[in-house]
């Protein structure tokens, strides 16, 4: 995957976080699993970066941008998991390292 994969990615998260893409398994289907899991990872990213956005208490207008957003984001988390798991696909690899038993 290039740079150019990535900023497309990038591209596609902050166009789902605006609403001008909606993500429904169609949409999905264009991605390779790769894509998919960086999908993922970019989403989650941006979910952060809203929440750390501040806000102005007197202002509901940005206060309501802001919560559509937070909306949008966490929809397409949970079409994107449902969608991999429809697919058998894993988002996330969990490295396992070598632990000792830890006692309690």
């Amino acid at each position: 995957m290039g740079t150019e994969d990535v900023r497309n990615i990038k591209g596609v998260v902050s166009d789902i976080a605006e609403g001008f893409i909606t993500v429904n398994p169609l949409f999905l289907k264009t991605f390779s699993q790769e894509e998919l899991k960086t999908l993922n990872v970019f989403i989650n990213k941006k979910l952060k970066e809203v929440r750390t956005e501040p806000i102005v208490e007197n202002d509901p207008l940005s206060v309501r941008k802001k919560n559509l957003r937070l909306q949008r984001l966490n929809l397409a988390i949970t079409v994107l998991k449902n969608y991999a798991r429809e697919k058998r696909l894993t988002l996330v690899e969990i490295k396992k390292k070598g632990l000792k038993n830890i006692i309690l």
